[in-house]
């Protein structure tokens, strides 16, 4: 199997390579076929995401993706939507010997990953600015029935939907109505809904009372961060970008250019994300609770 590996910046390419180590230990039949993007790509090509490997991104079924800084925008959130990986997967778990806040958690977070303000359209009016968001009923309902196929397929009990559609009450009551009805497809599996704002606050006080938890694109980015800090971190935060035909495995943190070069960055994340991939690619599903059983 051929991958599209993209290191990209900072912290990127040493937490890439310490994966790439481990998995070419394992005797696997995979070929690696490396490319540029992020900050250093721009200054050198004048694109953050050059043409080649836009074009080898889209060939191969399997990107593995390091970090981006500032081009972040350009880069991996284009790359999403232009592979049209809709689902961000991203676990939250605590694992044996790492000091956590809640030991024994075990969250996973799926994010719709194409629309919402992270659509990017942003428009400035003298001096304002205005950014529009994009929720449609038909990624709203096939990021709902991903997370409560994800959940039957684990064997998780509850789906929890995160919106604010007391107040954006078009676009988060299009996503919050397509969960609703999703869910009435899962007889087994118990649903409920928090308002974004609620939900963080009990995410602090009480993470166990979720399980699954499925939401819009920004919401879901800001909330995945808050679990992985409730479980020891980003340096410990895999995470997947599924879509029909393409799957982008990044670890959540970023490039984290104060650390680059030191040799402290924690490998750990890249290492499990990489795991996610072999899931993948071996059961064609992700899964992430066998995945991280027992580390």
């Amino acid at each position: 199997m051929k991958i599209a590996v993209v290191p990209g910046d900072g912290i990127g390419k040493e937490v890439m390579n310490a994966a790439i180590l481990i998995l070419e230990e394992l005797g696997l039949n995979l070929e690696y076929e490396f490319y540029e993007a992020g900050d250093e790509a721009l200054k050198k090509y004048g694109k953050a995401l050059p043409d080649e490997t836009l074009d080898a991104c889209r060939k191969s079924p399997v990107v593995l993706f390091g970090a981006a800084g500032e081009s972040a925008a350009d880069v991996i959130v284009r790359l999403r939507q232009e592979l049209d990986t809709y689902a961000n997967v991203r676990p939250a778990k605590a694992l044996k010997g790492i000091k956590c806040l809640y030991p024994g958690l075990d969250i996973v977070v799926v994010r719709e990953n194409t629309e919402c303000l992270y659509k990017g359209f942003e428009f400035e009016l003298e001096d304002s600015a205005v950014a529009m968001r994009v929720i449609t009923k038909k990624a709203s309902e096939r990021i709902a029935r991903f997370a409560f196929e994800l959940a039957k397929r684990e064997g998780r009990k509850k789906v929890t939907a995160l919106h604010k559609a007391n107040v954006m009450r078009k676009t988060c009551g299009i996503f919050r109505d397509a969960c609703r009805n999703v869910a009435r497809e899962y007889t087994g599996i118990e649903f409920n809904e928090y308002y974004i704002d609620a939900a963080c606050m009990y995410l602090v006080m009480d993470p166990y009372r979720f399980d699954v938890i499925v939401t819009t694109n920004m919401f879901g980015d800001i909330v995945s961060d808050l679990t992985a800090g409730l479980v020891g971190g980003l340096g410990i935060a895999p995470s997947a970008n599924i879509g029909e035909k393409h799957a982008i495995f990044e670890p959540v943190h970023g490039a984290a250019f104060d650390i680059a070069g030191k040799g402290i960055a924690n490998p750990t994340a890249m290492i499990l994300t990489a795991c996610m991939m072999l899931w993948r690619r071996l059961l064609k599903a992700v899964r992430p609770r066998q995945i991280l059983a027992g580390i």
